[in-house]
């Protein structure tokens, strides 16, 4: 397959590529910038220009391909809502040039939309349609692209690691250098899933070659670390003291992140693995967090 790979030169886009060269495709990957392009050649993939914010670009790469991975996403999050939607008009585009067509589109995801209470373990059968969580608009444009037809799959993403980058834990180290503090809310009994990038890498291939069109696929290796045990493998790293916090002095001390820190969501992968054989193999999130060179 010539496979189209949104987020092609980001953390998790560029360990997908060689997961699809290993399986014997072609990947056309996206790039805004002459850096990229070079890093894709390099890597064995055909840039493709284009950018989140012109979605005709993507559409276009869209229908010149057998099928699609979108990785991509922009994570400022100051700006979250607005780039939930900017992801939902994406997919929109995307789908629209896929649609009659049969080709697989997977679109990304959070483990949080197959949650269906607080606290309670995602899984792949569920979906959240109310959850507040605007990433929900990402799910919600998928379905309106299955209902129309097209081959759209989901994968649901927890903390993407490996021992440079950890998902939301990349920010939460840098406010706890930041403020010389490492904190949790509570206890730090709530927990956040985890996967090491090269298993999510493999399973974002599997799900692609399934072509399962409306299934929902769970990126999870560890069901859920508690908050308390990142905050302390954090402090120890970075040699900051590790402190527990009230739920009303925490939107002070994370900002944005406070969002996201105190929730409990752990989620499972049962049905993923047992419908595409995947089994993870790689180091664990505290692992990973653990190798982090801090002070470089």
């Amino acid at each position: 397959m010539r496979v189209f790979v949104t987020g092609a030169t980001g953390f998790i886009g560029s360990a997908v590529i060689p997961e699809l060269l290993k399986a014997g495709h072609q990947v056309l990957g996206l790039t805004r910038s002459d850096a990229g392009a070079e890093a894709l050649i390099a890597a064995g993939a055909e840039p493709y220009r284009g950018t989140l914010e012109d979605p005709d670009s993507l559409a276009h790469g869209a229908a010149q391909s057998d099928g699609v991975i979108h990785c991509a996403f922009d994570h400022d999050f100051s700006n979250f809502v607005a780039n939930c939607e900017k992801d939902r008009r994406v997919i929109a585009a995307m789908g629209a040039a896929l649609k009659g067509t049969g080709k697989p589109l997977v679109i990304t995801s959070g483990t949080g939309m197959g949650s269906a209470g607080l606290g309670q373990t995602a899984t792949e059968a569920v979906v959240n349609w109310d959850n507040p969580n605007p990433r929900v608009a990402s799910e919600k444009e998928g379905q309106a692209l299955l209902d129309a037809g097209v081959n759209v799959s989901v994968m649901r993403l927890p903390q993407v690691h490996d021992p440079v980058k950890q998902g939301l834990v990349t920010p939460y180290v840098m406010m706890a250098r930041q403020k010389g503090v490492a904190a949790y809310i509570g206890e730090g009994l709530n927990r956040w899933p985890a996967a090491h990038v090269s298993d999510v890498a493999r399973l974002y291939v599997l799900a692609l070659e399934k072509r399962e069109a409306g299934a929902r696929y769970h990126a999870v290796a560890e069901e859920g670390i508690a908050a308390r045990d990142i905050a302390t493998v954090v402090g120890r790293g970075l040699n900051v003291p590790v402190l527990s916090l009230s739920a009303e002095d925490a939107p002070a001390h994370f900002g944005w992140l406070g969002l996201f820190v105190g929730m409990d969501l752990p989620a499972s992968s049962a049905q993923t693995r047992a419908t595409l054989g995947w089994h993870p193999t790689g180091p664990g999130l505290i692992s990973d967090l653990e190798a982090m060179r801090y002070f470089d």
